[in-house]
């Protein structure tokens, strides 16, 4: 039976490599909706594929019923617009009676969309919370450690990449995401949990070296609002997880530039008043950031990233450390770099939930949803790859 997949903000930068997943992925009788506020960016991507199975929509998804009307009969949704308007969209889908899946919710919204479990579980259907990168597949290499632990005690989560590509006119700063986010990353206090209880630590704090493999080498993570952590302390109870955690490295010239702007009051939401005209300071730097002209590189991309969960606790009476990571080279044949792992994971979780291989219904998180192991193979078909250590003990730096 042919599926309709529906992909909201899929003119925006994660949401076009959704887009091109599907078209390459899926089958030839397939639909793919690239719905987007910009009608004029959705029709430009979709007149790319010269398919007729890919249509371009406009879509507010403020307007919750006109949004349900055009996710009528869609297999499933997937919402790639910023993470504040994850109700909005997961409203509407409950309308339409569709399966939902989004990139995360930057910790805070995420709870809340778990508020939503009983209503999708009344209409048969699945809400996947947090399928892109991190959250998402990192949520995976955590699953992939705990089922072959027989007790839990910690999972850490850590992140880093490269960018060693020339380019012929550099941005001013360097963004695949919306910088939004990130500006709310590095200003609102990280969630950890520790000793079983959920507490915070101030922004970008806790920075600690930590040697990833080559190309990457050492780095040093630090804390920020992540969804991870309002997931997995609940998804592995049952075995005694006691600390869970996120950090991510950013290049250093990255992070002082945006720790600028923060520090100058461009991560404020509430709107100032300019000459007359009220607007906010974090969604002006938002729009400049996001409409920069697109860096043009000299040669090859050399790009690469390192997922990685680092998982204490006990196996056959023994403390081990699992090291789970996904290598992440980027995919040149298709002209996509470190985003297709942000871009692809929805893309696969949107035909493993129409294939019946995801088959549990509420609202739910990947580390519950999705069996490792084929969703790994579906990674490597896309260029990433999966690597891990068994360590005797917990000495292993996190």
């Amino acid at each position: 039976m042919p599926q309709r997949y529906v992909v909201i903000g899929g003119a925006g930068a994660m949401g076009r490599i959704t887009v091109r997943d599907l078209v390459e992925t899926t089958a030839p009788d397939d639909q793919i909706v690239v719905a987007d506020y910009d009608w004029f960016k959705a029709e430009q991507l979709a007149v790319t594929f010269n398919s007729p199975r890919v249509e371009a929509v406009h879509v507010n998804v403020q307007d919750v019923n006109g949004t349900a009307e055009l996710l009528r009969g869609a297999s499933v949704v997937i919402n790639s617009a910023p993470y504040k308007f994850n109700l909005a969209v997961m409203e509407a889908a409950l309308i339409a009676q569709t399966h939902y899946i989004d990139l995360g919710g930057l910790f805070h919204m995420t709870r809340q969309q778990l508020g939503l479990h009983q209503r999708f579980l009344e209409i048969d259907r699945t809400a996947l919370l947090g399928m892109g990168s991190a959250p998402g597949i990192t949520n995976l290499l955590a699953r992939f450690a705990t089922d072959r632990l027989d007790q839990v005690n910690q999972i850490h989560i850590r992140t880093a990449s490269i960018d060693k590509t020339k380019y012929n006119r550099p941005a001013a700063l360097a963004v695949t995401y919306s910088l939004k986010t990130i500006l709310e990353e590095f200003s609102l206090e990280p969630a950890v949990f520790t000793q079983g209880e959920f507490s915070h630590v101030p922004p970008l704090s806790g920075a600690t070296p930590l040697k990833f493999p080559s190309p990457v080498g050492k780095q040093s993570p630090m804390y920020t609002l992540h969804s991870e952590v309002a997931t997995l302390p609940f998804s592995f109870a049952a075995k005694g997880v006691q600390e869970v955690s996120f950090k991510i490295a950013f290049d250093s010239d990255f992070l002082a530039k945006v720790q600028f702007l923060r520090d100058l009051g461009f991560a404020r939401s509430e709107p100032v008043k300019i000459q007359g005209v009220e607007v906010a300071p974090i969604e002006v730097a938002n729009y400049l950031a996001m409409n920069q002209p697109v860096p043009e590189p000299v040669g090859k991309l050399r790009q690469y990233e390192l997922l990685r969960a680092i998982v204490k606790g006990f196996q056959k009476n023994k403390k081990v450390t699992w090291i789970v990571d996904c290598h992440v080279p980027g995919l040149p044949a298709w002209g996509i770099g470190l985003d297709i792992d942000t871009g692809a994971p929805p893309a696969i979780a949107a035909q493993m939930i129409s294939s019946g291989a995801i088959s549990l219904r509420g609202t739910i998180a990947p580390e519950v949803a999705i069996a490792p192991e084929p969703f790994f193979t579906q990674l490597q078909r896309r260029g990433m790859f999966i690597k891990t250590k068994l360590k005797k003990g917990w000495k292993i730096p996190t």
